[in-house]
């Protein structure tokens, strides 16, 4: 249909191409959604082995802000308690609190109070304001946990039901918020969705990575795609990839190759896996739920990190692998400021067979995500939907804290968020196993790639006797886009390679099966360049199938890739957009 391919039109295509690479939609999809969640006070008692549970009055759970697309079904989502029991309220009663000071809201039927919760919005107290009185389930809904208002909304502050019978004033139902989007953008990204390519024409991973600049809600790619600052670590990750070279060997026997690993004890059919990430519901409305399916479907499963603060809760998630046989899942903690919920999710981890627990180090602030923060409704509102997430998490967090941490479960324990070979030595030494990573460029920005780190890790961990695979298991995420990364990181002694944001691209544009997709492009990639460099196993591979002097030239910025960007990107894919937002078209 749009799909044409008739080399008689190269010079229109090309002329297209051009026009399209410096468009710029003026798509502004919708965003804020601030979400709301009760403070606590709690006193802790100083436990043993020095861990400090502090006292604190804080905002918990998460508050997240986003915006709904036409693809978003909220009647499907069910963000609350059970209506059994609570009682009924008429609609002249419900209006009578419509004010800041006198604050009620609907979510899903039920009505909440949240007058004392207004000044605590992590999100600020503006977006609560502006909807006292209102039904705000469609700025609710899209990303959260099922389980979040059970946990976190006050029993007492939980009025009622609104009387299912009255005749609720549609100026009282809140829609999506979308500063600076257009009706004509936001009907054109809908309709790319409508109208995505075929899956089996997708080549390579950056296919997902285009299609989602041109499909998702704005908060979301903002959220997804962006690092912190000026983004230099963000594009390191992936640039010190390049700068690695190979040094295959020849005549030898590939005919067979097996990409298998060890990970934990346990044989997985490759070395990679799906690394925490937040809020994958932005994206995609089955969220991690469907990730979890993609991971778990198909030919060979990889296993999945499961983060704090997942927009679907841990008991769906787990439930989803086990339609498809199950596969391998691990838990991600942010280190709540109460200790207390930190030890709770720990147990829930271990009561839904999680094998693992990743503790996140290099978060005690989140980095400033400017892409993030510029995309915001009013002047006055200065955080983006990261910095609403980040209120619970404690930055006193310690080595004694992690210790105390680890002697609670009995399952083997990652620090997550290692970016110097002094800390991994001390993190081994103390029994847990390590994840190189500098949280994907969206901290500090301007840090060593995890890759570089990685080459400095692994030979000072050999050279006080551990093996990485053997005693000790030495993890890497960050900027791996081929199955070339992968391996370049395995012959430098990583044990296993993350990928988040391949992840999230492949799941939001074309769920479960995208996810799948992914995958088999690694492992092929994978298996094919394994035969080019000369080996059969991945165990084969070590630091003479690589050069790395390269690899501290990091000052000097590469210059665009255009064979990637200009010729070898499938045309197909540019057509798909080009042909629906009007563009020159040979159809």
């Amino acid at each position: 249909m749009f799909l044409q391919r008739n080399n008689k039109h190269l010079a229109a295509f090309s002329r297209s191409l051009l026009k399209n690479k410096n468009r710029k939609l003026n798509n502004k999809l919708v965003l804020s959604k601030r979400t709301l969640l009760t403070s606590t006070k709690k006193q802790q008692q100083q436990q043993q082995n020095n861990f400090k549970f502090k006292t604190a009055s804080i905002t918990t759970g998460i508050a997240a802000l986003l915006i709904l697309t036409s693809y978003y079904n909220s009647s499907n989502i069910t963000n609350e308690p059970s209506k059994k029991g609570l009682r009924t309220i008429s609609l002249d009663e419900f209006k009578k609190h419509s004010s800041p000071d006198d604050c009620w809201v609907i979510i899903n039927g039920i009505i909440y109070d949240l007058t004392n919760f207004i000044a605590k919005h992590p999100g600020g107290p503006e977006i609560i304001k502006a909807n006292s009185g209102k039904d705000v389930s469609a700025l609710f809904n899209p990303i959260h946990a099922s389980d979040l208002i059970d946990k976190y909304i006050m029993k007492k502050d939980i009025k009622g039901i609104i009387d299912p019978n009255c005749d609720f004033p549609k100026e009282l139902i809140t829609k999506a918020l979308s500063p600076g989007e257009t009706p004509e953008s936001m009907a054109l990204k809908e309709k790319l969705r409508q109208n995505l390519p075929s899956i089996d024409e997708l080549k390579t991973i950056f296919d997902f990575e285009y299609i989602c600049s041109k499909i998702l809600p704005k908060n979301a790619w903002y959220y997804y795609s962006s690092g912190s600052e000026d983004e230099f670590s963000l594009r390191e990750n992936h640039n010190a990839y390049h700068r690695v070279q190979f040094r295959p060997r020849v005549l030898v026997n590939v005919k067979d190759v097996d990409t298998s690993c060890t990970i934990l004890g346990e044989k997985h059919e490759v070395p990679f896996y799906v690394s925490a990430t937040a809020l994958a519901a932005l994206g995609y409305e089955g969220g991690e739920v469907s990730i979890a399916e993609g991971c778990a479907q198909g030919s060979f499963k990889i296993p999945q990190m499961i983060s704090t603060l997942s927009s679907k809760t841990l008991t769906e998630i787990s439930e989803a692998k086990d339609k498809f046989g199950g596969q391998d899942q691990w838990f991600q903690l942010y280190v709540n400021t109460d200790r207390s919920k930190a030890l709770d999710l720990i147990k829930e981890a271990e009561a839904k067979k999680c094998k693992a627990i990743f503790i996140t180090v290099d978060a005690p602030s989140l980095g400033r995500r400017e892409k993030d923060v510029k995309l915001k409704a009013k002047p006055s509102r200065e955080n983006g939907i990261s910095k609403g997430l980040s209120t619970f998490i404690d930055p006193s967090l310690d080595w004694e804290d992690v210790k105390y941490l680890k002697k609670q479960t009995s399952l083997p324990v990652f620090l997550k968020g290692i970016q110097r070979k002094e800390d991994a030595l001390t993190a081994v030494e103390n029994g847990f196993n390590i994840v190189i990573s500098n949280h994907g460029g969206r901290q500090l920005d301007h840090t060593v790639s995890p890759l570089e780190t990685l080459t400095e890790v692994v030979p000072l961990l050999k050279e006080k006797g551990y093996k990485p695979g053997e005693n000790v298991e030495v993890f890497i995420d960050g900027g791996v886009r081929r199955g070339t990364d992968i391996l370049k990181a395995i012959a430098l002694g990583a044990t296993g390679v993350g990928l988040g944001r391949p992840i999230l691209y492949s799941n939001s544009a074309y769920g479960a099966k995208g996810v799948e997709k992914c995958k088999d492009m690694l492992r092929e990639e994978i298996a094919m360049n394994m035969r080019l460099l000369g080996v059969n196993k991945l165990s084969e591979l070590n630091e003479s199938f690589v050069d790395t002097q390269g690899l501290k030239y990091r000052s000097v910025r590469l210059s665009n890739d255009y064979l990637n960007e200009e010729v070898y990107e499938p045309r197909n894919i540019v057509e798909w957009d080009m042909a629906l937002e009007g563009g020159d078209d040979d159809s």
